[in-house]
């Protein structure tokens, strides 16, 4: 037996691999959630959890064949995929500026995270832990380190144009 299927006995690796799937969940939450993000730490500990739920039943489910399994597995995945999407579409808003026919989308980043959180915790369901903690890792760096890599090309802009103003 491949150490991604269950047996529904094994409550250490089930619960293993939940509490991993929230654990994902949760980092990614308390970035978005420090930041004033419209989805928070429940939010993107509950879509993980959800997300490895979904794909821990097939996992767990009797068949014949392995490959029945594994069809089943990746319906799953692409449902969970779906739905998550569908989720992450309605955090992005539109706000009108002051500015008549001028739109201005926000949640983008945040629909991104919820997507990405439910890829962890499907991963974390499998029994790639690994993989999830590493990704949760890379979605950090990718949203505090971009940001502040961000700030400093500004800085410098702004030191670059003062300097051209000031000759």
């Amino acid at each position: 037996m491949s150490h991604m299927f269950l047996d529904s006995n094994d409550w250490l690796t089930l619960s293993f691999r939940l509490s991993m799937a929230m654990l994902v969940g949760f980092l990614i939450g308390l970035n978005r959630q420090q930041s004033g993000r419209p989805a928070g730490m429940r939010t993107f500990m509950l879509v993980g959890l959800g997300a490895a739920l979904f794909v821990m039943i097939p996992l767990q489910a009797e068949s014949d064949t392995n490959f029945a399994t594994t069809n089943a597995l990746s319906r799953t995945i692409q449902g969970v995929a779906t739905g998550v999407g569908f989720l992450g579409a309605g955090l992005i808003l539109q706000q009108s500026t002051q500015q008549v026919g001028v739109l201005k989308v926000r949640g983008l980043t945040t629909a991104a995270c919820i997507w990405v959180t439910a890829g962890l915790g499907a991963a974390v369901g499998c029994g790639l832990w690994q993989m999830g903690l590493l990704g949760a890792i890379l979605t950090l760096l990718t949203l505090s380190g971009v940001k502040q890599i961000r700030r400093l090309l500004k800085q410098y802009q702004r030191a670059i144009h003062a300097k051209s103003v000031i000759r």
